[in-house]
């Protein structure tokens, strides 16, 4: 291990790549919180170690308090590094960690474990793999579920849903056709997608703490379906159906919400967060929840659900801690022009066949709108906007 983490270092400065400085800064980090790094990185010539010697030096017995959040912390930049690829150091920090913590997976809905080294185990992952590290682009998820996820798509994870139900194969990945959906549903808030199509995916899991979505119509599903989670409904109800931009679109709209209202009836009294939201999911398995939102958003364009999201939320209808972030702002640090590779350590060449191959990420980048964040209760749902 240490020999191999030797030559990957060497091949690394024969490049004159930036990575040994990246690597000291990892190794300083954790000198400072009193941690050591793994074993494969304390060779004398491994840059990690170097840091780590050095912070050892600089900060002595004054090191800072170390949590699981920290560790995280340093692990996910560790494999980054190792991996080429770009870490957002600014904002995604073990603060930032914490808040995006869940006790269940969003996937698989099993509990979360902790350095158990069980599938059950949380893991951060990347919703979009062609970008990087960076805020509004991490979720957690079990390592069972990020390990099935690996590197494909939400198009890949829908194609596993139909070859199980199919075919009747019962698992791709250890993943049921139910479990390969809410990934599908995940990735697609970061995935800019037509409008038309993003409006017939159903709301089978919801956005994560922090997690961008990208596509109005999304947006819009989301702030519909939390609508029943705090009181006053009936209220913000009726002022979000004057938002309809026609009389066809207010009368699909009361429907869908009579709707979501009887499911939501129907699940009884909830007093956990993690049980609601469970709820709130499982509305959208109903096949007439589905039908209705469908015809609604189809008398709806990209910009009608853009303008209803902004005007609900000057309005106070969409929930409290909204605030607007423009396109650039909401897709920062997400090394969109790489590919989410580091790109001091890959050759112009490496990259550009990289982002050749990923026609998504041409997609992302040309996103226009800005989106506005929802921060009701901890939650913060991005919505896409236009820039006025």
């Amino acid at each position: 291990m240490a020999f191999a983490a030797h030559q990957a270092f060497a091949s690394a400065a024969s490049r004159n790549a930036p990575l040994p400085d990246t690597g000291f800064e990892l190794g300083w980090d954790y000198a400072h919180y009193g941690a050591v790094p793994p074993a494969a990185h304390l060779h004398p010539l491994s840059p990690v170690r170097q840091g780590w010697d050095a912070g050892r030096a600089a900060f002595g017995q004054r090191t800072l308090q170390t949590n699981r959040f920290v560790r995280k912390w340093l692990q996910l930049r560790l494999g980054a590094w190792l991996r080429g690829r770009a870490f957002e150091g600014t904002q995604v920090n073990p603060a930032f960690l914490r808040q995006i913590d869940v006790p269940v997976c969003p996937i698989t809905r099993e509990l979360l474990t902790h350095g158990t080294g069980e599938p059950s185990d949380a893991s951060v992952d990347r919703v979009f793999n062609d970008a990087g590290y960076a805020a509004g682009n991490l979720a957690v998820m079990s390592r069972r579920a990020n390990n099935a996820k690996s590197g494909y798509g939400s198009d890949d994870a829908m194609a596993f849903v139909r070859q199980i139900e199919a075919g009747k194969l019962g698992q791709i990945d250890g993943l049921s056709a139910e479990h390969w959906a809410r990934i599908a549903v995940l990735m697609s808030f970061v995935t800019p997608m037509p409008h038309a199509r993003a409006a017939t995916l159903p709301l089978l899991v919801l956005p994560p703490n922090r997690l961008r979505v990208l596509n109005p119509v999304q947006s819009l599903q989301v702030m519909l379906s939390l609508q029943f989670t705090r009181p006053g409904h009936a209220r913000r109800c009726a002022a979000l159906a004057s938002l309809m931009p026609s009389v066809d679109a207010r009368q699909a709209f009361n429907p869908l919400m009579l709707t979501l209202l009887a499911r939501r009836v129907a699940a009884g009294q909830i007093t956990a967060t993690v049980d609601e939201r469970r709820v709130v999911e499982d509305m959208w398995k109903d096949p007439l929840v589905q039908r209705r939102w469908q015809r609604l958003a189809l008398r709806l364009t990209a910009g009608d659900c853009e303008r209803i999201g902004r005007m609900a939320a000057e309005r106070g209808l969409a929930g409290s801690g909204v605030r607007w972030l423009g396109a650039d702002q909401a897709t920062e640090g997400w090394a969109l022009e790489s590919g989410g590779y580091a790109v001091d350590g890959i050759g112009s060449v490496d990259i550009n066949a990289c982002l050749a191959a990923r026609s998504s990420v041409t997609t992302v980048k040309a996103l226009s709108r800005g989106v506005w964040q929802v921060g009701g209760g901890g939650v913060q749902i991005p919505v896409a906007i236009n820039d006025e």
